[in-house]
């Protein structure tokens, strides 16, 4: 008896929280916050990028490239032979 009570307390408890997270997070008042939360944000971001120094290029001609020539015969394995043989 105690057992069946304290299950559908359980499953009433769940219920009802999912049934105002939705009932929050669905709300107009939500959508508004929310909204003005992300353009605050996008302000905030524009602010900062405006501040940002601008720094100089140093890195032109830095990496050396260097052609290597690999002539070297190399063994083409192919997957089937390599399953085939037992080398």
């Amino acid at each position: 008896m105690y057992k069946e009570i304290k299950y559908l307390f359980f499953i009433i408890l769940i219920f009802l929280f999912l049934f105002f997270i939705g009932k929050y997070y669905f709300s107009d008042a939500y959508k508004k916050k929310s909204y003005r939360s992300l353009n605050n944000i996008d302000s905030k971001i524009s602010f900062y990028v405006k501040k940002l120094p601008i720094l100089e290029d140093n890195s032109k001609n830095v990496v050396e490239y260097i052609e290597q020539s690999n002539n070297k015969k190399k063994k083409k394995f192919n997957f089937w032979k390599l399953l085939e043989t037992n080398e």
